[in-house]
């Protein structure tokens, strides 16, 4: 169960609307990356946890942190729209890096241009559920495996990710409002990659899962000889130089080899069956004409 306070979890207040970087702000609220994706991958691995209760309960502290952020961006954009002076947007592209790239067209027509007219149209100045170019958000961005350490190197990935672009978008704007609130995410997303790297480093000290994942595969069902060697599939050599390439592996049972010109393991060229002519493919040979024609 979940308790709305009317708090934020931080400011969203602008200094002044910029409809330009609220569609910008779409990508960290709707995108893949986004804070729509994390909050729903972080309830669901929480929800699907049968682990340890410490490690149920730390899921379920930070998805719900995520609702907090996701209302955060909501209202920053619904703020970055509301309706202002014209010459309010004039200055707002002037000193805006958008605002330059948008050259010499008129300020006034290149603001309409440029901004989701789904804000307007569908949402009537408010945020979307979808990313910066207005794909809609998709629950394929959600993972929960249920295999805690498969689930936890894709939350460093999508806090790396998410990280990434919301820096990216810091720099894009000159509002000490929107950059203040920005600097707040940036700092969680901070503590969320450590956070899930010591979750890591935990579940492995604990003995509930290891490397290779998952952990309870016999590996003695693998094709053992090529388990832990380094093809080189691509022109140059210089990744042998790698620790991947050579010495102990990272999960201590094996001991990586580098292979120069891998060989086919087969004779099979792939050449495939002809089918029900039903299904009316093409042939591999030329159908000859029946007596009719």
């Amino acid at each position: 169960m979940f308790f709305r306070q009317r708090q934020l979890a931080y400011h969203a207040k602008p200094e002044r609307p910029d409809p330009l970087f609220a569609k910008m702000l779409q990508e960290p609220l709707g995108g893949q990356w986004g804070e729509i994706s994390v909050m729903m991958t972080y309830l669901f691995q929480g929800w699907n946890c049968r682990g340890p209760q410490k490690y149920k309960d730390m899921i379920m502290d930070i998805g719900t942190e995520e609702i907090g952020h996701v209302e955060m961006l909501a209202t920053m954009i619904a703020r970055l729209l509301e309706t202002s002076p014209i010459e309010q947007q004039e200055d707002m592209a002037k000193n805006s890096i958008v605002g330059a790239v948008m050259g010499g067209a008129r300020v006034e027509d290149a603001i309409v241009a440029g901004m989701n007219p789904q804000h307007m149209i569908v949402a009537g100045l408010g945020a979307r559920p979808s990313d910066s170019i207005g794909n809609p958000w998709t629950s394929a961005y959600t993972i929960a495996s249920g295999n805690l350490l498969a689930d936890f190197r894709f939350n460093v990935t999508a806090e790396s990710q998410g990280r990434l672009q919301v820096s990216r978008l810091y720099n894009m704007t000159n509002d000490t409002g929107v950059r203040d609130m920005l600097s707040f995410l940036i700092a969680r997303d901070t503590m969320h990659q450590n956070q899930w790297l010591a979750a890591i480093r935990e579940l492995e000290e604990d003995g509930l899962e290891m490397t290779p994942v998952p952990s309870n595969f016999p590996q003695n069902l693998e094709k053992s000889e090529v388990a832990y060697q380094f093809l080189n599939h691509s022109e140059g050599v210089e990744s042998q130089q790698g620790r991947w390439a050579n010495g102990p592996s990272p999960d201590g049972k094996g001991q990586f080899t580098y292979v120069d010109r891998p060989p086919a393991y087969t004779e099979d060229e792939g050449q495939l069956n002809p089918v029900d002519p039903r299904v009316y493919g093409t042939p591999p040979t030329p159908v000859p004409p029946t007596a009719a024609e």
